[in-house]
């Protein structure tokens, strides 16, 4: 078997023209942009595999991946050649970073913690250039209540409410350490921060979140909601406009090797 080299990448995008990370039929992906990319370097026929697969229309500024190469490329060159080949394709993909991976390293299954950001413009006009960056909310919302409400349902829990119809995951239980709800100017930001979620996790409570800045909810009810284990208790979810994959944390040293 010849020698390969395995190279994490640090990858932004912006997920609106995208059917997600992962490659599917009959859809235009994150990794299917990289892939190609890779192609036209000689490099055809590799594999990327992600810190955490995206839904359609979810952006990244700190996925994370890791890929087998044939060459052990200096980084600079990967990530510049990369690069150039995904603008040369109008993809709206940039490889932040490249380099060697350390030895064992896996970009889903070394990660320890994941973090996500979701934004919320919380005003009466349309946003014009953050269009399909936030999800727009017209009406006023509470974000201390909001923030309040996020704090009953951190820790170890069934996440059932708050998890898609379709999740795959073998089981509900996840340990939520983060979620914590700011005002910045007009947009409000709910943070999250675990090892793992589950499908549309993040999404399902922000849209809960929503009915308690609304004062639909009382604070009271996002934990009553939680502890249904009922995903008929759970908001509307949100839509994927305003979710960015923010980082992935490693117990290992993050510095590249040249």
């Amino acid at each position: 078997m010849a020698e390969t080299f395995r190279f994490r990448l640090d990858i932004e995008y912006f997920g609106a023209p995208y059917r997600g990370w992962q490659s599917q039929a009959g859809g235009r992906t994150v990794q299917d942009a990289i892939e190609a990319a890779l192609a036209r370097l000689g490099e055809g026929g590799r594999r990327l595999q992600c810190a955490g697969r995206t839904d359609a229309g979810v952006h990244a500024l700190g996925q994370v991946a890791h890929v087998d190469l044939a060459k052990a490329w200096p980084a600079d060159t990967l990530r510049d050649a990369l690069n150039a080949h995904l603008a040369q394709a109008g993809e709206s993909v940039t490889i932040r970073d490249a380099g060697r991976a350390p030895p064992g390293f896996d970009a889903r299954l070394s990660a320890i913690r994941r973090h996500y950001r979701y934004r919320i413009l919380n005003r009466r006009a349309p946003p014009a250039l953050d269009r399909e960056r936030v999800w727009h909310v017209a009406r006023p919302l509470d974000a201390e209540a909001m923030g309040a409400a996020a704090r009953t349902i951190l820790g170890r829990h069934d996440f059932t409410t708050f998890r898609a119809a379709s999740c795959q995951a073998k089981s509900p239980i996840r340990t939520l350490e983060r979620l914590e709800v700011t005002r910045n100017g007009a947009e409000i930001w709910v943070e999250a921060s675990a090892r793992s979620f589950l499908h549309h996790q993040v999404r399902s409570m922000v849209g809960s979140l929503a009915r308690v800045g609304h004062g639909v909810w009382p604070v009271a009810a996002m934990r009553a909601a939680l502890d249904a284990r009922d995903r008929a208790r759970c908001g509307p979810v949100a839509p994927p406009d305003g979710l960015y994959f923010m980082a992935v944390d490693y117990p290992e040293s993050r510095t590249l090797t040249p």
